[in-house]
């Protein structure tokens, strides 16, 4: 059992991650922690995002853009981006084996982990596109 130090501020951005959908960045976080009334420094909040992430309560995604965001689901699962307006959604289904034992042959890598991020256009926008 991991130890861990719930300070309230961390159990507050903890909180904020785990009742969003829509895999919030740090700054996406701060807002909904004014929102619920909370004033914390933008330090306590990547201190406790690192924290988490630290502790495997939360999953930090780097996704190809300039802010990382960050998932409660730890579970092994992919992500989907939507390279029109950024929506990021998760992806169930398993990264087949063959893929490791082939990218370990190409690379000389012993892997230990895979994390798959598809891009497309998402549903909403592309019906925008046909308007």
């Amino acid at each position: 059992m991991r130890s861990l130090n719930l300070t309230t501020q961390r159990q507050a951005v903890y909180d904020v991650v785990r009742q969003s959908e829509d895999h919030p960045t740090a700054s996406d976080i701060m807002n909904r922690l004014v929102e619920k009334g909370y004033n914390l420094a933008y330090g306590t909040v990547y201190n406790s995002l690192r924290y988490l992430t630290d502790k495997q309560l939360i999953r930090e995604l780097k996704l190809g853009e300039s802010s990382s965001r960050y998932d409660a689901r730890t579970d092994e699962h992919q992500h989907i981006m939507c390279e029109v307006c950024g929506k990021v959604d998760e992806v169930m289904t398993g990264i087949p084996e063959e893929w490791n034992r082939v990218v370990s042959e190409e690379t000389g890598y012993a892997i230990n982990h895979a994390h798959v991020v598809f891009g497309g256009v998402c549903p909403e926008c592309q019906i925008k596109r046909t308007r």
